[in-house]
C-alpha cells in the first residue's frame, strides 16, 4: 500500500507540473456546461435534472479520458525513465495501480468541479437528488473504465499520440456495441447469445440505467470487471517490456 501511495503521490503531481491540466480542466467543464444548458437544451425542457448533462457525457470522455491516460506510460518510455521505474524496489502491481488511480484521481477531480452545475440545477427547481449521485458514481465508474483501457495501451508505445488514438479506437468498440445499428449488424447472421454478449459490453448500457438512479449489482460489476481486465493487460504489457528490453 505504501508503494502504490508513493506512485500515485509522484503520477498525481505530475499533472500539475506543466499547465496541461488545467487546461484540461478548463475545457471539461466549458463543455459540460455546454452540453447540459445548451445543447441539452435545459431551459426550453423546463425541467430540473441533470438527463444532458449524464447523455453526453460517455462520448465526452471518449476524447478526454484517453488524453488523460495516454502520457501514463508513453512518457516515461520516451522521456526514458521507463526504465529507472522499472528498477526501483516496488511491484509492478503497485507501480501500475498507482499511476492509474493518479489518473482516476484526476478525473474525480474535473467530475467534482462540476458541482456547481449540480447546486445550480437545485437553485432552479427541485430535482432527484438521489438520481443525481447515483449517475455521478455511473460516471466515475465509466471513466475509470476509459482510463484502464488507456493505461494499458500508453504502455505498449512511446508515442503519446498514437496510445491517445489506439485508447479512442478501443473505448469507442465499447461504447458503440450496444447501439442499435450494431445489434442488427450481429442479429442478421450471429446467434441470440452472441448478438446479446456484443451488446452487454456497451458502455452505454450499463452507465444509463446508473444514471437513470437504477443501481444494479450487474452494471457496477460490469466496470469493475471491465477495469480489473484492462489494468491486467497493463501489467502484462510493462512486464513484457521489461522482460525484452
Amino acid at each position: 500500500m505504501k508503494a502504490t501511495l508513493t506512485i500515485f503521490r509522484r503520477e498525481f503531481a505530475s499533472y500539475f507540473a506543466t499547465p496541461v491540466a488545467y487546461v484540461f480542466l478548463v475545457i471539461f467543464l466549458v463543455m459540460q456546461g455546454l452540453f447540459t444548458f445548451y445543447l441539452g437544451q435545459f431551459y426550453a425542457r423546463e425541467q430540473a435534472d441533470l438527463v444532458a448533462f449524464f447523455t453526453y457525457q460517455p462520448w465526452l470522455y471518449l476524447f478526454l479520458m484517453p488524453a488523460i491516460a495516454m502520457r501514463l506510460w508513453a512518457e516515461e518510455r520516451k522521456s526514458g525513465t521507463f526504465e529507472l521505474l522499472l528498477t526501483l524496489p516496488i511491484p509492478m502491481g503497485s507501480i501500475v495501480v498507482g499511476k492509474y488511480l493518479a489518473a482516476v484521481a484526476f478525473a474525480a477531480l474535473a467530475l467534482l468541479f462540476t458541482a456547481p452545475i449540480w447546486i445550480t440545477v437545485n437553485w432552479l427547481g427541485s430535482p432527484d437528488n438521489g438520481v443525481i449521485f447515483t449517475g455521478y458514481i455511473g460516471s466515475l465508474l465509466m471513466a475509470s473504465a476509459y482510463l484502464a483501457i488507456g493505461s494499458a495501451l500508453s504502455a505498449t508505445t512511446k508515442n503519446q499520440v498514437v496510445a491517445f488514438i489506439l485508447a479512442v479506437t478501443v473505448c469507442f468498440l465499447f461504447l458503440v456495441s450496444g447501439l442499435p445499428m450494431v445489434v442488427d449488424l450481429f442479429s442478421g447472421w450471429a446467434p441470440e447469445g452472441i448478438t446479446l454478449a456484443v451488446a452487454n459490453f456497451s458502455f452505454l448500457i450499463h452507465f444509463d440505467n446508473l444514471q437513470k438512479g437504477v443501481v444494479s449489482f450487474a452494471d457496477v460489476f460490469y466496470f469493475i470487471a471491465v477495469i480489473a481486465f484492462w489494468l491486467w493487460v497493463n501489467r502484462v504489457v510493462v512486464e513484457s517490456k521489461r522482460e525484452a528490453g
